[in-house]
């Protein structure tokens, strides 16, 4: 690849706990020459570098001089794993110290070098108040010896990240409040903030940990193990992450599912619940799709596998949530600027707390330093940078759970100002295939109408054939055989049926075959003006009955659109269908109709509704609406994973549920919430410590308890957001 090309990196990175450590980290490789962008995920545990020159190698160094394990790497989609300080266990020995680095994630917290080394410094206190008491002319000595064994660690991170354009970092902060409580005598207090300064940190890891995982448990639900059918129709098991795309697998009761994939024969009650969090099993059947991680109800079930393992619906989704974790929203963008100029200001005010009232107003220099150490530790923006991101991917993993996948913070905090909701009316308010709605008899009964129609339509994959025929499934009608069968071509189908001459078609084709009556058209008219597609049955010349058909509302389509409006969101139809059809279904689930549209027009539309005032959502199936799509404030898809709903969106509803587009309103809002909190939490607490150690109410314990207790305290709040929301 020629230098001038642009490379991307996404890198896997174990240790990087909170926002302070995505800082250093991108401040370091923005360092590098030939980077051009840098994009931490601290929720994904990942960092994604965008630059112009080979220089892999050296990210990973530079990474690795901070503290912290590169597990494995991406190139322009490419995988490699394993790389120098990637393998399980085999950091470089001079960062054995360090104690942000830690073993596989799979480890309980106290198995991590972090929690080791917490442990190691907590022991090393304890020690030193029983030594301290017993023989008090060794306490200070003692106490300097344990705060060494917590203090060096940090220290050298500090040295490291000042290295790497991270001067004012919490390591820094922390050296320097120590170091200075030691020279004013506070030696036992010294030895005790750091040990609580590494339980906070440890806490911060255990919280971020959670969050990461929260995902990354979706793909825990596929199973390791497939049953594949061999071309001699032997079955054998293999690993399922070796299926390829066309290989036919089978799917025993009870099993759970593999491979995304369309089912060849069998017909069972599919439980997506693990996916979806819908209760009720689904019936699926021939030539329908299944999901990898849900569970075959109650039949054996052939499937033939649309998607290899890196690729199914939960692979795609886990991958697109973890992109948008680096994807910053405003808000979050606001909070990191603001930081870049707070930290400093807040080393300044520590500095003058403890100058100028000795020099100016005679105040004693050691109480005074005292209390300026404590302001630097107060002034931590910890919990001030994390309030956001952590509450966003929380939001972010919530959603994909739940089958709402939300590209990045922006479309988040955007999704939520939306004030007029523009839906698309086939696969979207609407199922996207037709149902039999009426079944009548003329001169035949209504079992023989659709008996009849059944056998005509054997066979055909056309959806008003396998409507008819799925009709006649559910009402466990014998389908009789046929003979002399054909297709005439735009107008219908014909054949013998039990010695019946039989014919089915529209109504136009079938007057010229017979006589359709007054009585007969009119009803067929009241049929049309409800939005149906009417097909006639003529046996021996004679119109034997009716079936009517229409793309039938999904099921929650009301209830979603009332849950917009009870939010205070207006909706609106937009179709390329006929006038009739759309205001038919329009008035059925009461949303105002705009029909006979091509893209551009819903295009047009949705430019005058944001000329008007209106934050625009457009929602449609992310192919015929993309002008429209890509011209709203924020673009819906509705689908069920595929990639076109999954790509072309800002975001997407993969289980086609109308009450999704509030549900995805209402997590912006609850998100949106509990950032003003974490912001309240993070800048409040700071402040009434801030103003009891300039008074003397409070020193460096409760300090960096408010440092990292804040920080604690943020991390919980946002993890709330992954339980679902009250019913």
């Amino acid at each position: 690849m020629a230098q001038a090309d642009s490379i991307t990196t996404r890198l896997r990175v174990e240790g990087m706990d909170c926002a302070a450590c995505a800082n250093k980290i991108e401040n370091a490789l923005r360092r590098i020459p030939g980077v051009t962008e840098v994009n931490v995920s601290v929720a994904g545990g990942a960092v994604t570098v965008r630059h112009d020159q080979p220089n892999t190698e050296v990210m990973r160094s530079q990474i690795a001089v901070l503290g912290y394990t590169v597990t494995g790497s991406e190139e322009n989609g490419a995988r490699q794993v394993g790389h120098d300080h990637g393998e399980k266990g085999s950091a470089p020995e001079e960062d054995a110290g360090h104690f942000h680095i830690h073993g596989p994630t799979d480890q309980s917290w106290w198995q991590t070098r972090k929690g080791q080394l917490t442990i190691a410094s907590g022991g090393a206190l304890a020690v030193a108040f029983a030594v301290g008491k017993a023989v008090p002319a060794t306490e200070q000595w003692v106490f300097l010896l344990a705060m060494m064994i917590g203090l060096i660690p940090i220290a050298k991170r500090a040295i490291s990240a000042a290295m790497a354009g991270t001067p004012f970092s919490i390591e820094m902060l922390m050296t320097i409040a120590a170091v200075g409580a030691v020279f004013i005598g506070a030696t036992e207090e010294a030895a005790t903030v750091v040990f609580l300064f590494l339980i906070g940190e440890l806490l911060e890891g255990v919280a971020a940990s959670r969050a990461r995982d929260s995902i990354q448990d979706l793909t825990k639900l596929v199973p390791k193990t497939a049953q594949l059918e061999d071309g001699d129709g032997q079955v054998r098991e293999v690993e399922a992450d070796t299926l390829t795309v066309g290989a036919m697998i089978q799917i025993r009761p009870g099993d759970r599912i593999p491979a995304d994939g369309v089912i060849v024969s069998g017909d069972s009650s599919i439980d997506e619940s693990p996916v979806t969090g819908e209760s009720t099993p689904v019936r699926k059947g021939r030539d329908e799709n299944l999901f990898a991680g849900t569970v075959n109800g109650d039949s054996l079930l052939r499937v033939r596998v649309t998607a290899a393992a890196a690729d199914n619906t939960i692979a795609r989704v886990v991958k697109l949530v973890e992109e948008a974790q680096e994807s910053k929203a405003p808000t979050e963008r606001f909070i990191d600027r603001f930081s870049r100029y707070y930290t400093p200001g807040v080393v300044a005010v520590a500095a003058l707390v403890a100058v100028v009232p000795p020099l100016l107003f005679g105040g004693v220099w050691s109480g005074w330093i005292y209390k300026g150490l404590a302001i630097l530790l107060i002034g931590c923006p910890c919990a001030l940078v994390i309030s956001v991101p952590a509450a966003i991917a929380a939001s972010l993993s919530a959603g994909a759970r739940r089958g709402l996948l939300l590209k990045g913070g922006a479309v988040l905090e955007q999704i939520g100002k939306i004030t007029i909701a523009c839906f698309d009316k086939t696969g979207t308010l609407t199922a996207g295939k037709p149902l039999v709605t009426d079944i009548i008899g003329f001169e035949r009964s209504e079992a023989d109408v659709l008996r009849f129609a059944a056998a005509l339509e054997s066979g055909s994959s056309h959806p008003l054939a396998t409507a008819i025929l799925s009709k006649a499934a559910e009402q466990k009608i014998l389908v009789p055989a046929t003979s002399d069968s054909k297709a005439i071509g735009g107008k219908g189908v014909q054949a013998t049926v039990e010695g019946v001459k039989t014919f089915l078609g529209s109504p136009n084709a079938v007057a010229e075959l017979a006589t359709v009556t007054a009585d007969q058209t009119a009803r067929i008219s009241t049929l049309n003006d409800e939005g149906k597609t009417v097909s006639l049955l003529v046996m021996d010349d004679r119109v034997a009955g009716a079936i009517a058909m229409r793309d039938e509302p999904r099921p929650d389509a009301k209830k979603g659109l009332k849950l917009l409006s009870d939010a205070g969101i207006q909706t609106v139809m937009l179709t390329g269908d006929d006038r009739r059809t759309a205001t038919a279904i329009g008035k059925q689930l009461g949303i105002d109709v705009e029909a006979e549209l091509l893209p551009e027009d819903k295009q047009r539309i949705v430019a005058k509704l944001q000329k008007e005032g209106f934050v625009v959502a457009k929602v449609g199936d992310g192919i015929n609406d993309a002008p429209a799509l890509a011209a709203a404030d924020v673009g819906i898809a509705m689908g069920g994973g595929t990639d076109v709903a999954l790509e072309t969106a800002d975001a997407a509803v993969l289980h086609g549920r109308v009450s999704d587009v509030a549900a995805m309103v209402d997590l912006s809002k609850r998100t949106m919430t509990n950032i003003r909190q974490n912001i309240a939490v993070a800048l409040g607490l700071k402040a009434v410590f801030l103003v009891t150690t300039v008074i003397g109410l409070t020193g460096l314990w409760p300090a960096i308890l408010a440092d990292t207790g804040a920080t604690v305290l943020v991390t919980l709040n946002a993890l709330r957001l992954l339980k679902p929301p009250a019913a």
